[in-house]
This record gives C-alpha cells, structure tokens and sequence, in this order.
C-alpha cells in the first residue's frame, strides 16, 4: 500500500509512518487520536470496480487531510492505515469534549454525498477515540485503536466510541451547537476572515476570499468547515450563507476599486431555490458592484442538480458577477462544467501546488490545466502556495493570481484594508 513511508493512492502518511509518529508524540508526552473507518466499504469496490472504489477513498482522504488542515493544523498526523481506515492524532492538549465533537463533525464531512460513475455515493464512517497513555508505543495505540474499531461494528448505532467504552463526552456536543449557531448569528458572532488574493506576475493585491470564523465561548475557535456541518445537522446552511455573504459584501462595498470578493457557495445554497435572486437582492442592498464578485463553487455543489447550478450561475451572470470552478483537479465529475457553466477562472487545490518544485509528475499536471484553461480563456488562481518556488513555477505556467501562507494566511477586516493602501491590481 506505501511506497516508502506515503500511501501511494491518496498520498497520506502510510502505517510506519504513522507508527513513527505516535512513537515519539508518546515519549514526549501527550497524545490522542481517532481512527476513522468505513464500514463494509469492500461494498463500494463491488459496485463500482475497485477504479472506483479508490476514487472514493482519494475523495474521502482530501476531506480528512483538509479538515484537520482547518481545524487541527500543527501537531497534527493524518494517515491511511489501512484499506478503508484513517488515523487522525494529535499532540495539541485539547479537552475530551472538544476532541469528540471533532470527531462528530468530520464523519458528518466525510458522509456528505461524492459523485461517482454518475451517482450520489454516501459513506458513513465510524470513529475510535483515545488519548494515548504515557509512553505508549505508536503500534499498541493502533491495537487499542482497532479493538475499539471492531467493537463500533457490533454497536448498532454507535458512530463515536472511546477506547475506555465510555459513552458520549459529557456536555455539550456537535448537536447542541445548533442553537448556539443561530444565536450567534442574531448577535453578529461570525467574523468574516479575508484571504488576501495576488497577481503571480507582480505580486499586487487583486482581492481577497471571505472565509466565516466562530469563536465559540466553549469549544473555541471553529473553522468554516465545522461551522457548515454544525448548520447542516440543523438545516441552517442557507441561512448561514445568506449571513456571511451579506456581511462580506458589506465590508467589500468599503475597499478601493477594482479589488475583487470571492464567496463561495454550497449545494444547500441552490437547493432552497432562487439562489441567484438571493444574491441579486444581498447585491443591491450592500451596494457591492456586481463585476467585483466571484462566486466560488466546487463539483460537489453541482452533484444535486447540475442543471439549476448552471442556470442561476447564467443568470448571475448577466449582471456581471463571475464564476470561478473551485478545488480543481480533486473531483470526480467530467468535463461537463467547464462547457455549461459560465465560467472565467480555475482554482487549483493547494494539493495541486503542494510538491510542483519537487515533483516532475506534479509540475507536468499543473502546466497541462494551465494550458487547458488559456485554451478556454479562463484564468487560474493557485491556493496553498506557501514558498518562492511554487510561485516560480506558476509564473512560468501562466497562472494568474495565487493565495497562500507565503504572502498571508487569513486576516481580519481592519488587516486587509490596511493591507489594501498598499495598492491593488485590475485583473483585466
């Protein structure tokens, strides 16, 4: 399954590594980890080949990675350790509560529908906790680990289980958070992040991506990721994103022109219908001109129902706002919505950008979407771009804009209008 110490399929840490790892987290003191299975998933190769059935795990693999990108970062582990198993551990002292809830929220990220072969495929993992004892040796945590896993196969309806066989984490969970979301809505308790946006070729400031934050008087700081899957377990994605789009425009309406906003939208958005007359109205009342907008959207959006994605995109569209296709080059769907959708841009996922300086099989990919998208006239932004070189290589490409830790991560409202006296760039 490795090659070397990475797993060749979804290019996570493999199980020596992981062992390495939990190793010396174990001798240096605290530890906890999840492992994260997928039940019967020897299913899913039955159904759809085993070519599908690892474009499912490589899926299931990005949404972990990137999950615990956002809401872990440092000190932290994600390995495939077997066929449908993930380990996911951590150095950070965080409270038993909060470690749970995280393990609540990511199965409900990975049981979001993926598209394959043309259907709506659904997971449901079950995850494992622990904390690791003093000293505990990398190999006997997974075998706590894995007898926890098989005891969760014979719990009919257990999802979450500790390794001491205790129930849920006393206090409040990932689904009593429902209610404190929509309070903190009413009180303006969401801060609106800004990753700023620049030109590959000079480097001046193009705009910026609104990201939604909460800090949370319990749990802490939670990303937006969490915070969606919070809204989703209670029906309240859409009114979540009406939320933070009228909040970012808003702020947007106040930066100097031509600095662009990038939203991104969910399938939730579409689903409630009128999205676009949604948007057109939040538009007109923040004053925010609509030819500085970009609306961001990922293949999953488009999963539910391409055909009324695509025509509320049109109809904005028509008022000037533009379309950028996000996360690509992960996905699983075709090439259809690079045809029907009205597209001007392509983001590529910071995996894409990640080893393009050291890997020619890397550097060989991103110079073929680069081409493809100056054949279809379409610009592209680069995320996760995080050194001098990386950006090297997109300057050569012909990549557009680029955002990542190398010039600023996310930054506060009153950051990036300071940061915007510095000057702006039309992307025209």
């Amino acid at each position: 399954m490795t090659a070397g110490d990475r797993d060749v399929l979804t290019g996570l840490a493999g199980i020596k590594t992981a062992q390495t790892w939990l190793d010396d987290a174990g001798s240096a003191g605290f530890v906890q980890a999840m492992l994260v299975s997928l039940p019967r998933f020897q299913a899913v190769n039955q159904a759809y080949g085993k070519a599908g059935g690892d474009r499912a795990l490589v899926e299931v693999a990005r949404r972990i990675a990137d999950f615990v990108s956002a809401e872990i970062e440092e000190q932290s582990l994600v390995a495939r350790t077997a066929g449908g198993e993930f380990l996911v551990a951590s150095r950070q002292a965080l409270s038993r509560e909060r470690w749970q809830w995280l393990a609540e929220v990511l199965g409900r990220t990975i049981a979001r529908p993926l598209a394959l072969d043309g259907e709506r495929l659904s997971l449901a993992p079950r995850t494992a906790l622990l904390r690791g004892r003093p000293g505990e040796r990398g190999a006997a945590l997974l075998d706590r680990l894995e007898q926890v896993a098989s005891d969760l196969q014979r719990r009919s309806g257990r999802r979450v289980l500790w390794a001491d066989g205790s129930h849920p984490a006393r206090g409040r969970s990932a689904a009593s958070l429902e209610g404190d979301l929509l309070g903190a809505m009413h009180r303006d308790e969401i801060a609106i992040l800004f990753q700023p946006q620049f030109t590959v070729s000079g480097g001046a400031l193009a705009g910026a991506e609104a990201l939604a934050r909460w800090e949370h008087p319990t749990f802490g700081r939670i990303s937006a990721e969490t915070l969606f899957a919070v809204a989703d377990r209670g029906d309240h994605v859409a009114q979540l994103s009406r939320h933070i789009a009228a909040r970012a425009l808003g702020i947007a309406a106040t930066w100097p022109t031509p600095l662009r906003l990038s939203l991104n939208v969910t399938a939730e958005d579409f689903a409630v219908g009128d999205f676009a007359g949604t948007m057109r109205r939040i538009i007109e009342h923040t004053g925010f001109a609509p030819e500085r907008l970009t609306i961001e959207i990922t293949e999953q959006t488009l999963i539910t129902d391409f055909e009324a994605c695509a025509a509320a995109l049109r109809d904005l569209a028509e008022i000037g706002v533009s379309v950028a296709l996000d996360d690509f080059g992960t996905g699983f769907s075709n090439f259809r919505a690079l045809k029907a959708l009205p597209l001007q841009a392509l983001k590529l996922d910071r995996s894409l950008v990640k080893d393009v300086a050291g890997d020619p099989r890397d550097r060989a990919i991103l110079a073929a979407m680069a081409a493809m998208a100056r054949a279809l006239d379409l610009k592209v932004i680069a995320e996760g771009v995080e050194n001098e070189a990386q950006l090297a290589i997109l300057l050569i490409e012909g990549c557009d804009l680029f955002q990542g830790f190398l010039r600023s991560g996310p930054i506060a409202a009153e950051a990036f209008a300071a940061l915007a006296e510095g000057g702006v760039s039309s992307l025209s």
